[in-house]
């Protein structure tokens, strides 16, 4: 599906971080009629910079503007100066003209620096492929 950039902001209780990301979406194999499997791979840059892998399942018709995902990534970098990784959970849905996007740190999910982070991660995709937060 190719790749795209978008700004990002994650915040918690304590810190607010922005910065870019360039996502690719390939199709994977998947055996559940009306679900597509998509494997994500994605390069964070700004305060959070590092790598992100996950699966994405979608349901709907993108083409009509009506569909929904659910995904989780794990990332691997810097934040704000700490190293490590943690889990994103992500849920979207889609009536067009309207996205609603949302990203969660699954609890737990934090290592090295990054153990116990919290927080959430909103976006609004504009003009496709650029998002602000």
């Amino acid at each position: 599906m190719g790749e795209e950039i978008r700004t990002a902001e994650v915040s918690g209780d304590m810190r607010t971080a922005r910065g870019t990301f360039e996502v690719s979406l390939e199709p994977a194999e998947h055996d559940q009629a009306g679900i597509r499997r998509m494997v994500i791979t994605k390069t964070w840059r700004g305060d959070l910079a590092g790598q992100g892998a996950g699966t994405m399942l979608a349901a709907g018709d993108p083409a009509t503007g009506k569909a929904g995902y659910v995904a989780v990534e794990t990332v691997d970098g810097e934040l704000d100066g700490l190293r490590g990784g943690f889990a994103f959970q992500q849920f979207g849905t889609m009536t067009a003209p309207d996205q609603q996007l949302r990203y969660e740190i699954v609890p737990g999910s934090g290592t090295a620096d990054l153990a116990g982070i919290t927080g959430t991660l909103d976006l609004e995709i504009i003009d496709g492929n650029t998002a602000t937060c």
